[in-house]
């Protein structure tokens, strides 16, 4: 049957039978529009600062909860020494400015996905929308499920291994600050950042680019490039760390193909 019978407001409506543009879109000129986007920039980075000044005020608030995997491990270790050294004047400061950083943008991203929201939603039809507004609140989520698997899970996992390690060739601890908080960043800030790829996934295949018998005929070839990925983002070559941050991102690609089949399956229907 013709598509004339597909349904406008569904996001899975093929391209070709969108509606018109959403009467939601303002006629503005050029100025006009770097306005509105100097505006986005504005409140996005006022919500950076503002996290970042509270963050700096509550430093060792911040930092003593920050060190929680490190106690978490230390318990299992009697004798294991848990504070940390500096090896120069300036690595204090860096730790502090990275703390602010790091943890204005994490906390001040959901802000600024709803500002940049705001920019972009008059310039997209009621299609997009139904489509962009689940990605952006899923991109969120699977951020921070991927940054709390990585700081309650991945980052004591890495620092239980070390130590055994290092209680097996007999060395001293010495950790710093500096590379703690280094570490740290790289597994939750990584970790957050991958845990995004079903998106991805599910996004092309939404867009026609990719299909769901793709996925499973390359199955065990996402399995090599999700542990290729896994050794990239963990800190330590050890196979268990590997496996920990690896099982969890095979679970998500089955779960994109889940989903990605439901998009499938609702494009075909609305064809017929």
């Amino acid at each position: 049957m013709s598509d004339q019978n597909a349904h406008p407001d569904d996001p899975y409506t093929p391209a070709e039978v969108n509606p018109p543009p959403s009467p939601r879109e303002k006629a503005m000129g050029f100025w006009e529009h770097l306005d509105e986007l100097r505006g986005t920039i504005v409140k996005s980075l006022a919500v950076f600062v503002v996290f970042a000044v509270l963050i700096g005020y509550f430093a060792v608030e911040f930092n003593q909860a920050l060190l929680w995997p490190l106690h978490h491990v230390a318990k299992d270790y009697p004798n294991m020494d848990t504070k940390l050294g500096t090896l120069s004047i300036m690595e204090v400061f860096n730790m502090v400015i990275q703390m602010c950083v790091f943890g204005g943008l994490t906390l001040a991203a959901p802000f600024i996905l709803f500002f940049v929201g705001q920019f972009v939603a008059p310039a997209l039809t009621e299609r997009e929308m139904k489509a962009v507004l689940p990605m952006c609140i899923a991109a969120l989520i699977l951020f921070l499920i991927g940054a709390c698997f990585s700081f309650f899970l991945l980052m004591p996992s890495t620092i239980r291994i070390s130590t055994e390690l290092m209680i097996a060739f007999d060395l001293e601890n010495r950790w710093t600050a500096g590379n703690y908080f280094s570490t740290l960043t790289w597994l939750v800030v990584g970790a957050g950042g991958v845990f995004e790829f079903p998106l991805v996934i599910v996004l092309l295949v939404w867009l026609g680019i990719m299909t769901t018998a793709f996925l499973r005929k390359y199955r065990r070839h996402a399995i090599v490039v999700i542990f290729i990925i896994a050794a990239i983002v963990t800190p330590t070559p050890d196979p268990i760390t590997q496996t920990v941050f690896a099982a969890p991102l095979y679970a998500l690609y089955e779960i994109a193909i889940l989903v990605s089949a439901r998009i499938e399956k609702k494009r075909a229907a609305r064809k017929l």
